[in-house]
């Protein structure tokens, strides 16, 4: 799943409404573009973490090792694990921006696809989408070497 058109998707759909005539987004494009969103944000983290533990080139990597890695992610737990100052202190500032956007987006996500009497606006989704856009940018550049300490502490628990 590329992250880049999940935030494609999220864009339009933030924007259908007004794109073609017919006024704001409906709530359900909104709710949809929140989730999508924070989909972006999700599968650029488990993207990061298949390639800094797997390999990044399908010639240099094992494949089912990658697809291990990638589906190993898990929704509340990597929440637990961004949530914890104290871990995520030791990161850059693009990887502690990116833990607490995925945090908040995670939280927004429940709300669009869970919580029957959330509204959400247009100007705040499309500042999502663009935060999350942003941040997959600043995990895709950040320093490979913290890239794959970042996966390492997401995709594994201390014992």
């Amino acid at each position: 799943m590329n992250p880049h058109d999940l935030i494609k998707i999220a864009s339009f759909l933030a924007t259908i409404g007004v794109v073609s005539n017919l006024g704001r987004p409906r709530q359900a494009d909104l709710r949809r573009a929140v989730s999508a969103a924070y989909y972006a944000l999700f599968h650029a983290l488990a993207h990061c973490g298949a390639d800094m533990l797997a390999g990044s080139g399908s010639v240099r990597r094992n494949q089912t090792g990658w697809q291990r890695i990638y589906r190993s992610l898990e929704h509340g737990a990597t929440r637990s694990r961004l949530s914890n100052r104290s871990g995520m202190r030791g990161f850059s500032g693009e990887i502690q921006d990116f833990g607490r956007l995925f945090v908040n987006l995670q939280v927004q996500r429940h709300r669009a696809d869970y919580d029957p009497t959330a509204s959400f606006d247009r100007a705040t989704v499309l500042l999502l989408v663009s935060q999350a856009e942003q941040h997959i940018i600043g995990l895709e550049n950040a320093d490979a070497a913290d890239r794959r300490d970042f996966a390492i502490y997401v995709l594994f628990r201390d014992r």
